[in-house]
């Protein structure tokens, strides 16, 4: 059985890796959702500049391709 600092302190620990976790996973999903956002938004640029003319098609799909990984 344990007695003094020695349960505490790996109780500590594991609460940090408890919350440590949490928060990972919290900022790994709002990183991946904003990072679609502006994936969205860089390719509605991409269109209107292609629609308006001021890319090639040749230009739009090389852009296309490099934003969509």
């Amino acid at each position: 059985m344990m007695h003094g600092w020695g349960g505490g302190i790996w109780m500590g620990l594991w609460m940090l890796v408890f919350w440590g976790g949490i928060i990972a996973v919290a900022v790994f999903a709002i990183r991946s959702f904003t990072a679609s956002k502006n994936s969205d938004a860089a390719m509605d640029v991409l269109r209107r500049r292609f629609a308006s003319g001021e890319i090639t098609k040749d230009e739009f799909e090389n852009m296309r391709k490099a934003l969509q990984g």
